[in-house]
This record gives structure tokens, sequence and C-alpha cells, in this order.
């Protein structure tokens, strides 16, 4: 059974900027590449503004150093882009932002010496950073890789007016500070998570969400398809998970699931935002809609009742069965099979029905499935009880409060080799009340404020695990209280921002007093957007 969402007034705004993205064609004509359709008119600019500084960015550049004069765009600005269809995505990308609120036609060409320049590197600046030069004679960012290139013009929309991201007109100037941005990633993993499985969200709200993340060089989507309360993606050598298992969600609402077609379309629409998902599977526990999907999959051969509550850890696949790790094999080789990416989540979490021998066998058993299929294993960190896989990285959601037993656990795993995300609850689960007037969400991690979310070094966070091992953040959504778009906005935003900046930039930029300020500005850009966000008042929101 699907489900479909009706779509509100602020997700019909995001419809259509995100249609014009899709819709988009390149045509050349008299050596210039114009996207989609002719930009309306420009109306009249307001008196001289003031240019964003180089520096009030999130997250906050590798180096900044300012100098000069700004580059004001006008209607006779020019997005000047190599022959190469990767940078004119990206271009293509970056005129559907300017347009409708600039008024100009922005032309995409090849040739030419101002306006705004696109260019590919290769070898520069890694396989993420980029380099942002401004003048009164343009603008030009310069990349390695089109990921590059992506994040470069994500910097280049914060240095404009919050107005730049209107769907109408808006009056100007349109000013980029001189100077240069030279900026490289901290880390290479930088995630978020959606539980999908708890309660469903279509493809078009998960496309949201992707835009959302993209704004903050998020790199990486984990979807969590699986749990007990629903099964939602569409499995062929084992269809009654998705039709059956995904038939319901908590509270006792229709579910959904995913085709392959609805998640090959999440997939690309993650990539042209330069974000790769990560789908999770979770084994051997949370898997109560497989268990009544499927009586075979159960011990005593008897299938469960579909579970619509909020426990955790009642739910078990029946190790010493043969048919468990056939069901495994076919899923992980037919969700291999529609991921891009290099990594799959087994997931591994609150396995308390499962005896810690079983567990030990089946983590054991089941990881070169994933390397078979030719991907990466993920796990929740309680993978590091049996013997992670090489290359395995180990996803920690542990609080300040977790025994040091189990802390020590998991950093003599990354002293042996094992990669490091780090989710600690306490600090970035998205779905933690900031606090006691919060409607949604949860609090049995306690309440998560906006500076608790972002003043922590990661890689000084786990005691005795090396710094090296920590490969990235992650900030996970999980959704047993979170039913729509606007709460899934409003819970991650302004966290997800810091996560963002966690993930991205040097330790050495790390300052409250500082961030509160970058994360004030981004205020009305989120306004601009329509996204509702949490006005914490840690922070100096601008007086509206």
């Amino acid at each position: 059974m699907r489900r479909h969402h009706s779509t509100t007034p602020r997700q019909r705004t995001t419809a259509t900027r995100t249609a014009r993205v899709l819709g988009a064609l390149l045509l050349t004509a008299a050596g210039a590449l114009t996207v989609g359709a002719t930009a309306p008119r420009a109306i009249p600019q307001t008196p001289a503004a003031r240019a964003t500084p180089l520096g009030q960015v999130v997250p906050a550049p590798a180096s900044v150093t300012a100098s000069g004069q700004p580059y004001r765009i006008t209607g006779g600005t020019f997005l000047r882009v190599d022959d190469d269809p990767a940078a004119e995505r990206v271009a293509a990308y970056l005129a559907d932002v300017l347009r409708p609120s600039t008024g100009y036609p922005l032309p995409i060409v090849h040739e030419g010496t101002s306006g705004i320049a696109l260019h590919l590197t290769p070898g520069r600046y890694g396989a993420e950073g980029y380099r942002l030069r401004s003048g009164p004679g343009g603008v030009t960012l310069t990349a390695g890789t089109p990921a590059g290139l992506f994040h470069g013009v994500q910097t280049l929309r914060q240095l404009l007016p919050a107005a730049v991201e209107k769907d109408t007109v808006q009056p100007g100037p349109w000013l980029v500070a001189g100077g240069t941005i030279t900026d490289t990633p901290r880390y290479g993993y930088r995630g978020a998570m959606l539980d999908v499985s708890r309660h469903f969200f279509t493809v078009d709200q998960v496309k949201r969400y992707i835009d959302e993340l993209a704004l903050y060089k998020i790199n990486k989507l984990h979807l969590h398809l699986s749990d007990d309360q629903g099964w939602r993606i569409a499995v062929d050598s084992w269809p009654r998970l998705a039709t059956y298992g995904g038939s319901t969600q908590v509270g006792g609402g229709l579910g959904g699931f995913y085709t392959k077609d609805d998640y090959r379309e999440i997939v690309r629409y993650a990539a042209s935002r330069h974000l790769d998902v990560v789908p999770e599977i979770d084994m051997p526990g949370h898997t109560n809609a497989a268990l009544a999907s499927y009586a075979e999959l159960n011990c005593d051969g008897t299938a469960p009742p579909l579970y619509t509550g909020t426990s955790v850890g009642f739910s078990s696949l029946c190790v010493p069965k043969d048919v468990t790790y056939r069901f495994v094999d076919d899923v992980v080789r037919e969700l291999a099979a529609l991921t891009p990416g290099r990594y799959l989540h087994i997931g591994g979490d609150e396995a308390h029905s499962t005896s810690h021998a079983d567990y030990v066998t089946f983590m054991n058993r089941i990881q070169p499935d994933v390397a078979k299929y030719g991907k990466t294993v993920i796990g929740w960190h309680q993978l590091t009880g049996a013997t992670p896989a090489p290359g395995a990285l180990a996803q920690y959601w542990g609080l300040d409060s977790t025994s040091a037993t189990e802390k020590a656990q998991v950093a003599q795993a990354a002293q042996h080799g094992t990669g490091l995300i780090l989710s600690p609850a306490d600090h970035l689960y998205l779905d933690m009340k900031y606090d006691s007037t919060t409607k949604q969400g949860a609090t049995w991690a306690g309440y998560v404020e906006v500076r608790k979310s972002y003043d922590w070094d990661p890689a000084a966070y786990l005691p005795g695990a090396p710094a090296t091992a920590v490969k990235g953040v992650e900030a996970p959504m999980w959704t047993e209280r979170i039913t729509t778009s606007a709460d899934i906005e409003y819970m991650a935003f302004p966290r997800v921002a810091g996560v963002a900046e966690l993930g991205w930039s040097p330790a050495a930029t790390h300052d409250w007093d500082a961030y509160k300020g970058r994360l004030a500005a981004q205020g009305p850009r989120w306004d601009a957007l329509g996204i509702g966000y949490y006005k914490s008042p840690q922070v100096p929101w601008p007086a509206p």
C-alpha cells in the first residue's frame, strides 16, 4: 500500500523550484547556454547595501582573505562555465537559484571575461574543496571536482542577501564581498539520517530534506529503511516485506514503501545535490516488520502481528536458521544493486532479544555479504562487540554518561582500524527536544539545545579513540514522534547547521560566540526558503 501526502504551501514553493531544476534544458544558441524559461523582468534596486563579509557563512570556511571591492550581479552578468557537462549542471543549479529573485537572465556561456565563472581543475582542492575569488570584475569558483564546485555555490548563496532564496523578483542589490575563500572539509563523512520506518515519508518529502541538507555541505543521507514498525523498500525476492511489512507505522497509520524506481529517484536526486544515500536494514533486532511478513524467519515458525508502538528490543531474527541468511543475502544483494554509494548500513543496535553469542555469530556471518556485493559495512557501535569487518565504520550513538566499559570497547576497535562516525545522542540526535516547551520529539537523551549540539570536538570526544579513526559526524532524526516535513525542519534547524560545521570546518574555527552570530544570520535565509525553525534564545536572531 502506498501512502500519499498532501503538500503544504511551503512544500509547493519548494516543488516549484525543484520542477525548474528538473525541467531545465541546456539549449545552445549563439555560443550561450540558457537554462529553463526566460527570467522575469528585474525591478529597480534599493539603495546601496553592504556586502555580507566573506567569513559570515556556515560552515566556517578553512581560509578567508577579505580584500578589494565587491562584485555586483546585474542584468549583464553571465555564468561562464567550462565546456563540461558536470560543470554545466552546477551552473544550471546556480542559475535556478539566482534567476527568480534577481529577475536577471544570467545566460550560461562558455566564453567571456566577466560575471560568475565556474572552473573544474582536476587535482585541485581535494575531493570536495573549492576556491572562491571575488572582485569588481567578477566571481570565480574553482574546484577539482563537481562536488567541490557545488559546495562553492552554496557558499556563494550565503554571500548574497537572504532574499536571493525567494521565488519572486526582489530589489537587491546583489553584492558579493571582495576577497578569497579557500575551503576544504575536515571530514569526508558529513551525514544526516532520516528514519522513514517509524513514520513513512514520501519521495518528495525526502527530496525536500535533501535540498535543505545540501545548503550546508552535508554529503551523506542515511535512510533507516526497516524497523519493527515498517519495512520501506521493495525487495523482489521477498515481496511481502514491503506490501505487508510496510503497510503501517507508529500509531497505526497507513505506512508506505518505496518501489525500486522510487528509491532510484531518491538516489538520483541526492546525487544531483552531491549526497550519497546510505541505506540501512537494521538487524538482527528491530525486525518485527520482517518477522510479521514471513513466518519462516521466526524461530517458532509463527509470525507475530504488525507492531505500531514505540518499544524497542523485543524482536530478533532467528540466528540458527539457514533461511535467515538466505533472507539477508537477498536483501543485501538487491539493495546494493540499487545503491551506487560506497556504504550499506546493517544496524545492529538494541538487539536485546538476541543472546550475545548469537549476536556475534550473526554479525560476523552477514558482514561478508556486504563486501560480496561491493559495499562497505556501517553498523551502530554495538558492532564492535562482534568483529567489525576490515574497513567497517562503527556509528557511535551513546551519551556523555555512557559507561566507560562501553566507550572503551568502541575505542579499542578504533585502535585496531575500525573507523568511527560520531552521533552522540545527547548532542546530535535531532529528534531530542530543545527544552521542556518543545512539542515534538523525545527526551530520553535529555534536552539538546543549540549550543550543546554544536559545542564539542569530534576528534577528542571518545576517550582512547585515535583522532585519525574519526571519519565524520552524522545527525540522526528518529521519527516515532515526527510525522510531517514541518516537524523535520523544526527539529533539524538550527541544529543541523552546527552538525555541518562540526563535519566541515577546521577545529581552529570552532568557537560558540563566533558561531552563534553566523548562525543568527541564517534565520532570514530560512524564512525566505520557507523553512520553519526553532528560534533558540541562545542565538541573537535579527529583528523581523
